[in-house]
C-alpha cells in the first residue's frame, strides 16, 4: 500500500508583478518596470486624477513598497505565524476546531442532501433559499452564536501585540486566518467535509469537483477604515463569503458577469448579506462592496482552488503559469495534476 503524500503547492510569477491596486485612482495594474508602467498606464492616470509627476512619484513608491511586500511574503508569513504561535493566547480556543455545532441546521441538512450518491444540482437548488445573482448562491451557514464567538476572537487578536498581516492589496484591515492557525482544525475541513460537495454540484465546470486547496481570511470595513470594495475578482475558482457581523447598515455586495465580459456589457445585480449567511459564487465573477454607512461589518471570505484549473492557466495573468516556492497552500497551483480527482472542464 502506498502513502498518499499531499501535493506541493506554488504561486505563479505573477503574483509579483500583476493586479496591484491603486486605492487612490481604484485601478488594478501590472508592474514590470517603470518604462512599461509610464507606457501602459500614465495616460489612463492622467485621466484619473495623476497629473504632476510628484503624484506619478507617489504612485510608484506606493508600487515599490507593494512589489516589495510581496516578493517577502512568503518569509515574512512564515515569521509572523511562528511568532503568533509562541506568543498570542487565543481566547475562544474552540472556534479552531470546526464542529458541527457551529453550522445552522439548514446548512448541515444541505450538505448531507449533497452527499447522498442520488443527490443533483436541481435537487440541490430546490434546498437553496435563492440564487442572489446569475449562479450566486445564498444559504445560511453559522449559528448566530459562533459568529460572536468568532469575532470576539479576532477583535482579541486585533488588541493583542501578535504581527499581523494584511489579507490582500485591497483589504487593509482583516485576518490572515492561516497565520492565526486555523487552517488544519476548521478550513481545511470545512472546504473538504462540507463546502466540496456542494461546489461539486454547482460548479463542476470551473473546478468545483477538485478544489484542493485555499486561501481564507477575515476583513473589516468600518467608517474609519475600509468602507468598500472596488469592482474585481478573486484569485480563486470559487470562492464562499459569509457576513459574520457585527451591527452595520447599507454596504451590500454587488455582482456582475465573468471578468471576460466588458463592464459595459454588464448589469450589475445587488445583494443583501445577512449576518450568518454565505454567499457563494465563481471566483472569477466580478463583485464588489457598497460602502457602508454606519457600523462596522465583518466578512469570512474562503478562496477555493482548483490545481487542475490554475495549471492550466493562470487566472491572474491569462497566462501558463511560472511557477515560485511558495508557504502551505501558496497560490494553489502544483507540478503536476493530481491522478485521483474528478474534475470536469470546460
Amino acid at each position: 500500500m502506498t502513502n498518499y503524500e499531499p501535493p506541493k503547492f506554488y504561486s505563479c510569477d505573477c503574483f509579483r508583478t500583476d493586479n496591484i491596486f491603486l486605492h487612490d485612482y481604484r485601478l488594478h495594474v501590472r508592474f514590470v518596470s517603470e518604462e512599461q508602467f509610464r507606457l501602459d498606464y500614465q495616460p489612463v492616470l492622467q485621466s484619473l486624477g495623476c497629473i504632476t509627476e510628484q503624484q506619478f512619484d507617489e504612485v510608484l513608491e506606493k508600487i515599490s513598497e507593494e512589489v516589495d511586500r510581496r516578493r517577502r511574503l512568503s518569509v515574512t508569513s512564515a515569521e509572523r505565524t511562528a511568532a503568533i504561535r509562541d506568543s498570542y493566547q487565543p481566547l475562544h480556543p474552540h472556534v479552531y476546531k470546526l464542529q458541527q455545532s457551529f453550522f445552522a441546521p439548514k446548512f448541515k441538512d444541505i450538505v448531507e442532501y449533497c452527499r447522498t450518491p442520488n443527490a443533483t444540482e436541481k435537487g440541490l437548488l430546490e434546498l437553496l433559499e435563492e440564487e442572489a445573482a446569475p449562479r450566486v448562491y445564498r444559504l445560511p451557514v453559522f449559528q448566530k452564536r459562533f459568529c460572536d464567538d468568532l469575532l470576539e476572537e479576532l477583535e482579541h487578536f486585533e488588541r493583542s501585540a501578535a504581527p499581523k498581516g494584511r489579507p490582500n492589496s485591497m483589504n487593509h484591515y482583516g485576518v490572515l486566518l492561516n497565520e492565526l492557525g486555523f487552517d488544519e482544525g476548521f478550513m481545511t475541513p470545512l472546504r473538504e467535509q462540507y463546502l466540496l460537495p456542494l461546489t461539486s454540484l454547482l460548479y463542476p465546470d470551473c473546478g468545483g469537483r477538485c478544489l484542493d486547496s485555499h486561501k481564507a481570511f477575515v476583513v473589516k470595513y468600518d467608517l474609519h477604515e475600509d468602507l468598500e470594495l472596488s469592482y474585481h475578482s478573486d484569485n480563486s475558482e470559487v470562492t464562499l463569503n459569509v457576513s459574520l457581523g457585527k451591527e452595520f447598515t447599507q454596504g451590500n455586495l454587488y455582482f456582475g458577469d465573468m471578468r471576460q465580459v466588458p463592464l459595459s456589457e454588464t448589469e450589475c445585480s445587488e445583494v443583501t448579506h445577512h449576518v450568518t449567511e454565505g454567499l457563494l459564487h465563481r471566483g472569477q465573477q466580478m463583485h464588489g462592496a457598497l460602502p457602508i454607512a454606519s457600523g462596522q461589518r465583518w466578512n469570512l471570505i474562503v478562496w477555493m482552488r482548483a490545481s487542475q484549473v490554475r495549471n492550466r492557466l493562470c487566472p491572474m495573468c491569462n497566462r501558463k503559469p511560472s511557477l515560485v516556492e511558495g508557504q502551505g497552500f501558496a497560490e494553489g497551483f502544483t507540478k503536476e495534476s493530481q491522478p485521483d480527482v474528478w474534475c470536469v472542464l470546460t
